[in-house]
């Protein structure tokens, strides 16, 4: 199993080589699979610029999703979810938030769960939109329970896949990490170490063709001529995770919360700064989902046995008709 898994990560390295795209620093020449529009603002005294998709269903159900991507994801990854909810009659705003992907990255700006939740909230209101479903994926799931923490009025109810914030790594004893000796690490990031961190975390130690073009999205911004900016930016990014905590909050939480977890997943930003006898207790998703849905007001669990961190993608079939099924009235 070991030497198929090795033959086919060669093959599609190989096949990668040999098409390697460079992107701009705002992901120029990336193109999303859905019209991207904009939103203009100011924030910290600078002007932003905030890329996004919005998809109307053919046939409307009155309801909007919100999609919040994970660190290393953008918008586009949730091209499945988008294309499986419009299909269901939900509205879709899908954003990059500050700090990723097509939107702007600034070289100072103060990085809080708190200000992301606010942007994201001030883009709905110029959309007219009042109330939303608000589902995010890994830091996405951070920043999905800060909103509905900030924002409980105007959240319809939360759907958290695989979410980063189910424990509390610094609190368990991963050391802290200076933003300059992060931002060396993010000055490193290849397509192979993108590829090798998410087939063991991502996608339970397997890799399909599939995956590929999403390692190449991020890993395009590392080869173009904003990498610096990019990994500065991942830098901040990486530091609100470790030192904004969700976790002591859950009880707060008003809204339904719907958990959707792989069994597999078992990411901890830094563990691998950990002395061993920690790092094995971290990242434990079936405890820490279990434990988490017990504090959660309205909380509900759905697991997937075989899967890791990215279940909408590695199984995306199943999970949207999970997804779909829980979201019925």
């Amino acid at each position: 199993m070991k030497s198929a898994i090795a033959a086919a990560l060669l093959l599609i390295a190989s096949a990668a080589s040999a098409q390697e795209a460079a992107y701009g620093p705002q992901l120029e020449g990336y193109d999303y699979p859905f019209p991207l529009q904009h939103y203009r603002f100011q924030s910290q005294d600078m002007a932003m610029d905030m890329a996004y998709m919005d998809v109307k269903p053919a046939m409307p159900n009155g309801h909007t999703v919100v999609l919040l991507h994970g660190k290393n994801f953008c918008a586009a990854t949730w091209e499945g979810s988008i294309r499986a909810l419009s299909g269901a009659g939900y509205r879709v705003i899908a954003p990059d938030q500050v700090g990723w992907c097509k939107s702007t990255k600034p070289q100072h700006y103060e990085y809080t769960f708190e200000q992301l939740a606010a942007n994201t909230h001030d883009l709905l209101k110029s959309l007219g939109i009042t109330k939303a479903i608000v589902m995010g994926h890994s830091t996405g799931g951070m920043l999905a329970m800060r909103y509905g923490l900030t924002f409980p009025a105007d959240t319809e109810r939360l759907v958290l896949v695989d979410p980063l914030g189910l424990e509390d790594w610094r609190a368990k004893g991963v050391p802290w990490q200076s933003l300059d000796a992060q931002y060396h690490v993010q000055l490193k990031t290849s397509a192979d170490s993108i590829r090798d961190y998410e087939r063991v975390t991502y996608y339970a130690n397997s890799w399909k063709p599939e995956y590929e073009p999403w390692v190449q999205m991020l890993a395009g911004m590392y080869r173009g001529p904003g990498k610096a900016i990019v990994a500065w930016n991942s830098a901040l990014t990486y530091d609100m995770i470790y030192s904004q905590p969700v976790f002591y909050e859950f009880e707060n939480l008003k809204m339904p919360v719907l958990l959707m977890i792989g069994d597999k997943d078992n990411t901890a930003p830094g563990k691998q700064l950990a002395p061993p006898e920690i790092r094995a207790t971290l990242g434990n998703y079936p405890v820490l989902a279990e434990a988490a849905v017990r504090r959660f007001k309205q909380g509900r669990l759905i697991r997937f046995p075989d899967l890791g961190h990215s279940p909408q993608i590695q199984d995306p079939a199943r999970f949207h008709a999970a997804l779909l099924d829980a979201l019925k009235p």
